[in-house]
C-alpha cells in the first residue's frame, strides 16, 4: 500500500486564506508532518516547515498553495532547512522567524528518526541518533520557542509522540523510549508554563500509513492491523486532524494531555 497522499492532492486546493498568525512544523516535508502543514493552513495559520531534507514535491507543494494564498499576497507556506539536533542552529532559526514575522504562535515537533533493531544487536550510534533526533530536537525547538510565546503570553506546543512510547515494542527500545520521553517533557512542560498562556500537549499515533510502515513486510502488516480494532491502517491526515484541533481554538483549554490516533490500538 502506497502513502496516503494529503488532502490537496486529492481535492484540490481552494482560495487559501491565512491569517497573520505563525505556526513552525519540523519534519515538514513529507508524510505526516506534510499533512500537519496542511492542517495548520486550513487553520488559517502561515506555515514555515522546517527540515532536514527538503525534496521537490515538497517545494512544488508550496508553491501550489501560495499561488492561491489571498492575503496581501503573502507567503501562506515556505520550506527551510534545519537539524532539529543543532541547538545553534535551531536558536537562530527562531530567532530569525519572529523578526520577519513578529510573532510565533504554534511550534508542532514532527521531525524524527527510527534505528529498529534487537537491543543485543543494537549499536550505541542507533541509539544515540534517535534519542537524540526524537528527544533532544524537541527539547531544543522548545526551548527556544517558548521565549517568544511568553513574552507574547500566548502559544501552542504540539509534540508527535507515539503510541509505542506508551506500551513499547519489540526492536524498537530507542524509539520507545525517546518517544516516552517526548510524553514526559510534554507533560512537564505543560506545567511550568500553563501559567504564561502557553499549552502542551502530545499526539500519539499507531499504526499510520507512512515511509516508515511503508518497509513492513506482508506479515507483518497484518500482524500490526491484527491490533488494530478499526482494521485499518491510519493515515498522515488522521493524525494531522488532531494536531489541527490542537492548534484551533476549540483546544485553548487543554493542556499536558496525550491524544492516541491510533483506531482503538490502545485501548
Amino acid at each position: 500500500m502506497s502513502e496516503a497522499k494529503p488532502d490537496y492532492m486529492h481535492a484540490g486546493w481552494p482560495e487559501v486564506q491565512v491569517t497573520n498568525r505563525l505556526a513552525v512544523v519540523t519534519g515538514g516535508a513529507r508524510g505526516i508532518g506534510r499533512a500537519i502543514v496542511e492542517a495548520m493552513i486550513r487553520e488559517r495559520y502561515r506555515v514555515v516547515a522546517l527540515d532536514y531534507s527538503i525534496g521537490d514535491d515538497a517545494l512544488a507543494f508550496a508553491r501550489e498553495v501560495n499561488e492561491k494564498a489571498a492575503i496581501f499576497k503573502a507567503t501562506a507556506l515556505s520550506f527551510d532547512k534545519l537539524d532539529v539536533t543543532d541547538s545553534s542552529a535551531v536558536q537562530a532559526s527562531i530567532d530569525k522567524l519572529v523578526a520577519e514575522h513578529g510573532r510565533l504562535d504554534v511550534l508542532v515537533n514532527n521531525a524524527g528518526i527510527t534505528r529498529d533493531g534487537l537491543l543485543l544487536r543494537m549499536s550505541e550510534a542507533d541509539w544515540d541518533a534517535v534519542l537524540t533526533t526524537n528527544l533532544k530536537g524537541v527539547f531544543n525547538m522548545t526551548k527556544a520557542a517558548i521565549k517568544p510565546m511568553m513574552s507574547q503570553k500566548h502559544g501552542k506546543i504540539i509534540n508527535i509522540a507515539s503510541v509505542v512510547g506508551i506500551t513499547g515494542n519489540a526492536g524498537q527500545a530507542n524509539y520507545s523510549a525517546s518517544k516516552a520521553g517526548v510524553i514526559g517533557f510534554t507533560k512537564s512542560i505543560a506545567k511550568e508554563i500553563a501559567s504564561r498562556g502557553i499549552t502542551v500537549n502530545a499526539v500519539a499515533p499507531g499504526f499510520i500509513e507512512t515511509d516508515m510502515t511503508a518497509k513492513l513486510n506482508e506479515a507483518q502488516r497484518a500482524a500490526m492491523l491484527a491490533q488494530v480494532p478499526m482494521k485499518r491502517v491510519g493515515t498522515p491526515t488522521d493524525v494531522a486532524r488532531a494536531v489541527g484541533f490542537l492548534a484551533s481554538e476549540a483546544a485553548d483549554y487543554i493542556t499536558g494531555q496525550v491524544i492516541v490516533v491510533d483506531g482503538g490500538m490502545t485501548m
